[in-house]
């Protein structure tokens, strides 16, 4: 497995060298509205402790984060009236992974409605902050 990058996106995003749109943050960890929403509220928790991925993080960050990801998870569920929450991490380029540094993408769910692709269009910063609000509101 590769070293981790320190220059890769959200380690540039959690030293505030890039905005963000941030909905929660505690000690160990972030969250922040994903650029390329694949639905309405996506949101993306990671740990402010560098790794790749699950597969070379320290054990002991992950109690935290995964506390994190619940907690956002139930805040996106009722700030955007889903019926679900998908919750997706992945490791290595193989798996889908395209930035490596550990995250979890946290998105708000409706009966019916398919994923948008995750590529391609950046969402509107306006309808991001105004996303943002909504979910921090439910925490």
């Amino acid at each position: 497995m590769s070293a981790y990058d320190t220059n890769n996106i959200f380690a540039k995003i959690l030293r505030g060298e890039i905005p963000s749109h941030r909905v929660y943050e505690d000690d160990a960890t972030v969250a922040f509205m994903d650029v390329m929403p694949q639905a309405e509220g996506h949101v993306l928790v990671l740990p402010k402790t560098p790794s790749r991925n699950i597969l070379d993080a320290d054990a002991s960050t992950l109690p935290s984060l995964i506390g994190a990801v619940q907690k956002i998870a139930i805040a996106a569920k009722e700030a955007f009236d889903a019926d679900g929450v998908t919750i997706m991490q992945f490791n290595e380029a193989p798996a889908g992974q395209s930035v490596f540094h550990l995250h979890f993408h946290v998105i708000p769910r409706r009966d019916g409605v398919p994923l948008k692709p995750h590529s391609g269009k950046m969402e509107d910063g306006d309808v991001l902050a105004a996303n943002a609000e909504k979910i921090r509101q439910a925490l």
